[in-house]
């Protein structure tokens, strides 16, 4: 599956560069980052960026968390079968908890290694080659 556009739910901008680093595989192959900096930012995203094929998403953010962006985007039929990763704070485990059964596809704890990130990238949009 071609991945055209992947939605970065986080409110630290020092984190939205390392997202830039990190996924430099995906955005060399054409796919386009796309940052939103809480939930309410993030649906605004949603309604503009059509075509978005993976969430990248924090729990903790200022207006609209995490999880209510989850539970908002799970109910709507236009966004429900979009991949969602949780990228999540070590030892808040009750919150990844949430998250998944909101419906959430994966999870990763803060801190993580590149590869970790990629590797579930690839298992979730089905791509095993990232030559």
């Amino acid at each position: 599956m071609e991945l055209k556009k992947i939605l970065i739910v986080e409110d630290s901008t020092l984190l939205h560069k390392m997202y830039d680093l990190l996924l430099g595989i995906y955005k060399r192959k054409g796919t386009k980052l796309i940052y939103a900096l809480n939930g309410q930012d993030g649906l605004d995203q949603l309604q503009q960026n059509g075509d978005v094929g993976l969430i990248l998403l924090d729990i903790n953010m200022p207006t609209m968390n995490g999880l209510q962006f989850l539970g908002i985007i799970r109910k709507d039929p236009d966004y429900e079968r979009i991949p969602v990763i949780i990228i999540s704070t070590e030892g808040k485990e009750e919150d990844t908890v949430r998250g998944l059964s909101l419906g959430a596809d994966a999870y990763i704890a803060k801190p993580f290694q590149g590869p970790q990130l990629r590797t579930l990238i690839d298992q979730l949009i089905g791509n095993g080659d990232r030559s």
